[in-house]
């Protein structure tokens, strides 16, 4: 490229770098909110695949294995809470 090609690439874009971001505050919470959402239901959906993969293979483990799958999706969705709530506070600011 040339200088001249240089130059009308830089004029060419410079309105779009001087509009500002395309996303508002607003739109990244929504973001970080779903990913939360997102990421608890795969998080959930394995724990149980595994727990009932797990009860099928050793029957008589089923219930050590229901206490422990309820508490490890507790802390799941937990954590998926404690996410979208700091994706509202980060609106709020």
């Amino acid at each position: 490229m040339d200088a001249t090609n240089i130059a009308q690439t830089a004029a060419a874009i410079a309105p779009v770098v001087k509009s500002g971001p395309a996303i508002s505050a607003a739109g990244f919470a929504a973001m970080g909110a779903g990913l939360a959402a997102l990421g608890a239901g795969i998080g959930i959906g394995i724990t149980g695949g595994k727990a009932l993969e797990g009860i099928a293979r050793q029957p008589e483990a089923q219930g050590k294995l229901t206490g422990t799958m309820i508490l490890g999706i507790a802390f799941i969705e937990g954590i998926a809470i404690f996410a979208i709530v700091i994706a509202i506070l980060a609106l709020g600011k």
